[in-house]
């Protein structure tokens, strides 16, 4: 049976372009796990208030999630307590979303540049959450957005601590030039929280493929690091 990521693009984006940014695919390759980049109505995801035409129509992006997850299930050999899910901009805050509706079916998230903007979240298990997001996003700012109902970087990553029950204060993970990551483990059934941090970093996928967004930092792959994450964090 075999890990299963899904890597969801963001606004305006598509698939293929995902592929391109993150190299998620020669990752696949390398370390052994099936990578699925699937492509939103309109471009976009309804991940509760961002982002239109899918939000809009409120397209049921969560059911779409559940009955790919049944036809990937169904088609190949996948390792049910090790399926991952990552995105960029609008497709991380579709992570974050399943990460609140689907924990049981989804075992660890790892959204990029992204927050969590759904109404409510009550995941049925504690969820490992690995974020990443830039000082001088200009478009899913680091400090918030609250006209937009953009919560800080730092306030999202608080959320998530709190729902998985974690005890203990961030300590330092990973530090190198431009970028830091700090990390809670003290939390519910083996979850951990960590949000690295680019300074100046924009609206990008770290270590991937730049991107007219902001720098691009290259301190740290976020395909990498998400991966290394995911292996810590199968379902319990």
């Amino acid at each position: 049976a075999t890990p299963l990521v899904l890597d969801f693009h963001g606004l305006t984006s598509n698939g293929t372009q995902e592929i391109f940014l993150t190299g998620m695919n020669t990752k696949a390759d390398a370390s052994g796990f099936i990578a699925v980049h699937p492509e939103g109505t309109g471009n976009s995801w309804n991940a509760g208030a961002c982002c239109d035409p899918a939000a809009k129509n409120m397209v049921d992006d969560i059911g779409f999630v559940s009955a790919m997850l049944d036809k990937l299930q169904a088609d190949l050999c996948v390792d049910t307590k090790r399926v991952f899910v990552t995105g960029m901009s609008n497709g991380g805050f579709l992570s974050n979303r399943i990460g609140c509706e689907l924990a049981s079916r989804v075992a660890a998230i790892a959204p990029v540049a992204s927050v969590l903007v759904s109404a409510t979240c009550n995941p049925a298990r504690p969820m490992p959450v690995l974020a990443f997001h830039g000082t001088m996003d200009n478009l899913v700012d680091y400090y918030g957005k609250g006209q937009y109902g953009f919560p800080s970087a730092q306030a999202d990553i608080d959320a998530w601590a709190m729902r998985d029950g974690c005890t203990d204060t961030a300590v330092q993970t990973f530090q190198k030039d431009d970028t830091t990551c700090m990390t809670r483990s003290a939390c519910k059934g083996g979850a951990e929280v960590t949000l690295c941090t680019v300074d100046g970093g924009g609206h990008t996928w770290p270590g991937g493929y730049p991107i007219p967004g902001g720098k691009t930092t290259m301190a740290i792959k976020a395909t990498d690091a998400m991966w290394d994450f995911f292996v810590k964090h199968p379902m319990q």
